[in-house]
């Protein structure tokens, strides 16, 4: 057999998310690339590792027993470069974090000082929306995830971050009563929070996009209004590209908050990445939010 470490990963990114086109994504490939690895891969082996069906991909019961093998040769791999690190003196190990989609205005602020401090550590971030997040974590697949919205039904301890604000927007050149809501999809934590305040069922719903970054765009274009939280929000109020709608019971207040299961044990780097947390985080915000606190 002739595979390579880059045609197990590729193998292994594959099974996770059952597709072609997240798999290249995640890898930071061309689809037909990808496929040519993956392709290569499997002409190792005389039994099908994956099959089509419908137009989803699924893993054999041959190329499970293959996908563990696989991840254990990863991780082993994984485990050889952190220790040489580890004897040059530095602290190393994998901190694996899944923040919910608005998240990524917030969790890069506290992960650069500690990834700038700790050279040796490798990051993996993964931006989802809650649903996906919340799998993930209890799976194990994660140190921790970044939430605005504790979840139900699981046992998690919790370090409070920032305040999460969510406030009506709508682009300054249209009216109000001449637009649709716009929501966004199922299992998203700003869905929840918007439905709860507005007391407005499924059926009702005008619009629906599956990421706030996408109903952002679609309010400043006059498709219509929304509730969103004010940290993505930045560059659009200074611009006026949107503006906020004065409400009765808003802003809705939760907090940004990052939470880990109680029965995790947390590697050494987690731990070390938590206590710098703990005693780093009003330093962060005060130099990466101030402007945060002129909007309540």
């Amino acid at each position: 057999m002739n595979y390579t470490l880059h045609q197990l990963k590729i193998f292994v990114e594959v099974a996770k998310f059952r597709s072609i086109t997240k798999a290249a994504n995640e890898m930071n490939m061309t689809q037909p690339a990808l496929s040519i690895q993956l392709k290569q891969f499997q002409q190792q082996f005389d039994i099908p590792l994956v099959e089509l069906i419908g137009k989803k991909i699924q893993i054999t019961d041959f190329g499970e027993t293959v996908l563990v093998i696989a991840k254990n040769i990863l991780d082993e791999v994984d485990l050889l470069k952190y220790k040489t690190k580890a004897y040059s003196g530095f602290l190393t190990g994998k901190l694996k974090i899944s923040t919910v989609s608005t998240g990524k205005y917030v969790i890069p602020y506290y992960l650069s000082g500690f990834t700038q401090q700790h050279k040796g550590i490798d990051l993996v971030l993964d931006v989802s929306n809650k649903d996906l997040t919340m799998k993930m974590l209890r799976s194990n697949e994660i140190d921790f995830a970044f939430v605005s919205v504790l979840p139900n039904n699981i046992d998690v301890y919790e370090e409070p971050l920032l305040e999460n604000k969510l406030f009506k927007v709508i682009n300054p050149k249209y009216n109000l009563n001449d637009l649709p809501i716009i929501f966004r999809e199922e299992g998203s934590a700003t869905r929840t929070l918007m439905t709860e305040f507005l007391g407005v069922s499924n059926e009702r719903k005008s619009l629906q996009l599956t990421s706030n970054e996408a109903v952002k765009q679609a309010i400043i274009a006059g498709l219509g209004y929304s509730i969103l939280p004010l940290i993505g929000l930045k560059n659009e109020l200074v611009n006026q590209t949107l503006t906020i709608v004065p409400t009765e019971g808003l802003p809705i207040s939760t907090y940004w908050r990052l939470i880990w299961l109680k029965n995790k044990k947390l590697s050494p780097i987690a731990q070390e990445f938590l206590q710098y947390i703990k005693e780093n985080k009003q330093t962060i915000v005060q130099e990466n939010f101030s402007w945060y606190s002129e909007f309540r």
